[in-house]
């Protein structure tokens, strides 16, 4: 089923008959990915006296309680109070339905190979998301002008899937070594061209064990450092979307989000990311 759209003035079809899901299965007692060694989600049937809600147990049907994180057991999209003392909630911040994104691929760099910055120091062994990164990533979609279209959007978003990249992203556990993060200059470039929407295939956008500082977050957002409070240049209608999985055979380039999340009054909810391919 194919359909016209119109971006900042160029003309694309999409394919609405062909989605595209970049969201980890949550497989509740089974295998998943982990952030910070937090207690994996897990599903129980829920009980009362003779009544037991699983068929396998004699129930006549399925009833059953979850427990999980969701900053930490998968693919999550989280708002401004997730640094905030008021508890501004995802839902109410995630207004957009459908969003231009610019799919790139970026090579993390080795700490010795770059003179970027962070807010706490880096460890010779980081992996950095540097803005030559995805500067370089951007630029191979200038000619097409799908990068531009990305920057001159008002409701845009970039998906960033990173390297090396496999299956095994569907259920690491980021414990012991620290994942790639993005330098204080990658995250203020990001701003800085206009992204509202930011999805990244890392548990997180900031260092995993970085003193509390979440200094990224609060570049995205435009919260000022140190603050647990917005101010009136915050972006509060933009989102972060954290551990995502982008398969390899996904070509860059640029899509239609139908960024679904749950309608958790809570300052983040399990995701689940949906691509249509432009042409």
């Amino acid at each position: 089923m194919l359909k016209s759209i119109d971006i900042n003035g160029r003309s694309y079809d999409v394919d609405a008959s062909r989605p595209i899901d970049i969201s980890i299965p949550l497989r509740f007692n089974g295998p998943q990915p982990n952030a910070y060694g937090v207690s994996p989600a897990t599903s129980e049937p829920c009980a009362a006296g003779e009544l037991v809600g699983d068929t396998r147990q004699g129930g006549s049907c399925n009833f059953e309680q979850y427990t999980f994180i969701p900053h930490c057991n998968g693919t999550h999209t989280e708002c401004v109070g997730h640094i905030t003392r008021e508890r501004i909630s995802v839902r109410d911040c995630l207004q957009d339905v459908l969003i231009p994104a610019l799919l790139v691929t970026a090579q993390p760099e080795r700490a010795t190979e770059t003179d970027e910055t962070y807010a706490v120091p880096i460890q010779e062994d980081d992996r950095l998301i540097t803005r030559r990164a995805i500067e370089t990533s951007l630029s191979q979609h200038q000619a097409a002008g799908m990068a531009g279209s990305v920057r001159s959007a008002n409701r845009a978003a970039l998906i960033l899937r990173t390297l090396s990249n496999d299956g095994r992203k569907l259920t690491r556990q980021y414990v012991d070594t620290i994942p790639a993060y993005f330098t204080t200059e990658a995250m203020r470039f990001i701003a800085e061209i206009g992204c509202k929407h930011l999805l990244v295939d890392v548990p997180s956008i900031d260092r995993l064990y970085d003193e509390g500082k979440l200094s990224n977050h609060r570049i995205f957002w435009n919260v000022d450092e140190g603050s647990f409070d917005t101010n009136n240049q915050t972006r509060i209608s933009s989102t972060i979307t954290e551990m995502i999985y982008v398969p390899n055979e996904i070509q860059d380039g640029l899509y239609l989000l139908n960024l679904q999340i749950a309608p958790f009054m809570a300052d983040a909810s399990l995701g689940r990311p949906i691509l249509f391919r432009l042409r």
